[in-house]
């Protein structure tokens, strides 16, 4: 059974609280937290042990949770993360969307290619939350928004990996995109088609998405050129969501 680490009890306790702050409300937040962070799922003693509380005060709270659809339990009592979040994370979508249109819009038209926004779904999947085709070009890649692919196949999954710690036995394509800045993938996901992304870092680093641009074809010079415009196009969008 997967054991807690020591750095997730001391980042979950609740000696933080502040006295204008409820008490209640700050765990019922750190079991989401937790949740997030353990996508295996949890058992009530778990959460109980890990955020400080009774077992009797985490049932509760997990039962309060489940009644708004924020998490959800198991046939072996494990506690997951529930698809109210879904209904709640529409808006944050929709905001992102709005803040992303004009930065992607300019690299469509600059790099004369199709763009992508893309967020992580999951550990093992990526969706395509925005696309933008190039107003001007005369051929360019046609594909629809909310597509998943597997994070570990095409550039955009590829970005967002690099962007974390490495790990044992990760695709070499994943650690030279960590040493570049970019990723770049070749016909993983449709053949002959090239995808080049990179990762658009966060609040404090967090990585939940990529932006990329797909071409039909592209030399190795080219892919370093794409790879640059993709990287500050990157960077411009997180310092709009940043502020």
């Amino acid at each position: 059974m997967p054991q807690l680490q020591p750095s997730e009890k001391s980042a979950a306790t609740g000696s933080d609280v502040g006295a204008d702050m409820s008490k209640t409300l700050h765990n019922g937040l750190q079991i989401l937290e937790l949740l997030a962070r353990r996508t295996e799922g949890v058992t009530v003693t778990e959460i109980a042990d890990t955020i400080g509380v009774h077992r009797t005060v985490a049932h509760r709270l997990v039962r309060t949770l489940e009644h708004h659809h924020l998490c959800r339990r198991d046939d072996f009592k494990r506690v997951f993360l529930g698809l109210g979040l879904v209904w709640l994370a529409e808006p944050v979508e929709q905001d992102l969307r709005t803040l992303a249109r004009p930065v992607l819009e300019e690299l469509a038209d600059s790099t004369q290619a199709t763009v992508h926004l893309v967020v992580r779904e999951n550990d093992a999947e990526v969706r395509a939350l925005m696309v933008v085709e190039p107003r001007r070009s005369r051929m360019h890649i046609a594909f629809q928004a909310g597509q998943i692919d597997p994070i570990d196949r095409g550039s955009a999954g590829l970005a967002i990996l690099a962007a974390c710690p490495a790990v044992p036995g990760e695709r070499e394509e994943v650690t030279r995109a960590r040493r570049r800045g970019y990723a770049v993938s070749h016909g993983e996901l449709v053949p002959s088609v090239i995808g080049v992304s990179a990762a658009v870092p966060g609040r404090a680093s967090e990585v939940i998405a990529s932006v990329g641009v797909s071409l039909l074809d592209a030399a190795p010079e080219d892919e370093e050129r794409f790879g640059a415009s993709v990287r500050a196009a990157a960077q411009r969008l997180s310092a709009i969501l940043v502020r």
